[in-house]
């Protein structure tokens, strides 16, 4: 019974999370496509969002809904944590990444590929065979030790984050959403150990520092994934973000926690687990162009070719277009010279026949023509 249990929380943390993404992205999206009508700057000097563009950001009516829903998530995967093995428990939700897409398509307008589609049925394919070579109970095994390391990796990770994410400025999106999604992996082990929860305890679980843990991850977590979501784009930043929530929470689990699949069962929660993690790093191959908050860019290219579709321009079709390497166009140039061309041989022939009605009046002969220094022809002398 609570195998089911966990089972339906996980999936609700799933749908919960990856609604959250696509709400707090849309936050995000709203938050730049206003900076930029009202002309102010919300860049640092390394090319990542300012400070003051997050926190407008925290503040968007979509962002705050998308919050409501991480908490949502969060109390479900707690739960599933509790229940299940935490690498089929940590699987499961991180199925969130085909919620994401799927809502992205709607509210987001982003097309999905048939590589994508195809890095996502193999991230939910590979969680079916998780499920069902997964053992229904949770292993015993805990050190107290692991309280305090779990802590003090935290504040590592955590400072980490905050560093990528500001001084990799627009190229720190997937390491913001792989770091995120390392914290939020720490999470889940902390639910797992903690102490004081049954029976319930509250001094007990105020003081274990597994608690201090869920705190700081929490919340450094969610800050960096906010600013991952402002430079990325965000199936690349959620798809690298379950591959971390996954990967270090299952092998925590298994070899300190006692978490093991069925008898006989072992090769296939490999299969699982190793064709979860690469559906899941295709999809943020597939998915890690640079963001479109403006709406604006090219779309993505169809098939199994990643990139823009402007891309496909070769050097002989760019020169022929007039395109520059910056994407500026040649044309202009050409009209101008064009011009100048066109008007210089206009006033020459001009001077020319000024020149000729003023001979005419003054009698000069052909043989009284002499050549004109640097000019196009004869000059005649009177």
């Amino acid at each position: 019974m609570l195998f089911v249990v966990g089972v339906i929380s996980a999936c609700l943390a799933a749908v919960a999370y990856g609604m959250s993404t696509v709400l707090r992205a849309l936050g995000a999206r709203r938050v730049a496509q206003t900076a930029r009508e009202d002309g102010i700057e919300d860049t640092n000097p390394a090319g990542g969002p300012s400070l003051q563009s997050t926190m407008s950001t925290l503040v968007d009516p979509s962002f705050i809904l998308g919050t409501v829903m991480v908490i949502v998530g969060f109390a479900g995967g707690a739960v599933a944590a509790r229940f299940l093995p935490l690498f089929l428990s940590q699987t499961i939700v991180s199925a969130n990444l085909v919620v994401t897409a799927l809502l992205g398509t709607i509210m987001l307008n982003i097309a999905l590929h048939t590589r994508d589609w195809v890095s996502i049925w193999l991230v939910v394919f590979s969680l079916c065979l998780l499920g069902f070579s997964s053992s229904h109970t949770t292993g015993d095994g805990q050190a107290h030790s692991i309280h305090w390391g779990l802590f003090v990796a935290t504040l590592v990770l955590s400072s980490l984050a905050l560093l990528g994410v500001y001084r990799l400025g627009r190229h720190g999106a997937i390491v913001g959403g792989a770091m995120a999604g390392l914290l939020f992996g720490v999470i889940a082990i902390a639910v797992r150990i903690l102490d004081g929860v049954h029976p319930f305890d509250l001094k007990v679980l105020l003081l274990d520092p597994a608690a201090w843990t869920i705190a700081v991850a929490g919340a450094a977590g969610f800050f960096v994934q906010t600013v991952a979501l402002q430079l990325g784009a965000v199936n690349g930043v959620t798809a690298v973000l379950v591959v971390g929530e996954t990967a270090g929470p299952s092998l925590v689990g298994v070899l300190f926690l006692g978490d093991t699949a069925k008898e006989g069962l072992g090769w296939l929660a490999v299969v699982g687990f190793i064709g979860a993690v690469i559906g899941a790093v295709l999809v943020a191959w597939y998915g890690s162009g640079d963001p479109d908050h403006f709406g604006e860019a090219p779309p993505m290219k169809g098939g199994w070719r990643r990139g823009r579709e402007n891309d496909d321009l070769d050097t002989a079709e760019r020169d022929a277009a007039g395109v520059t390497s910056d994407g500026s166009t040649t044309a202009a140039v050409s009209t101008d010279t064009d011009d100048e061309v066109s008007e210089d041989q206009f006033c020459d022939a001009d001077f020319t026949l000024v020149e000729d009605d003023l001979e005419a009046d003054l009698g000069v002969t052909g043989d009284q023509r002499v050549a004109r220094p640097g000019g196009n022809g004869p000059r005649r002398t009177p």
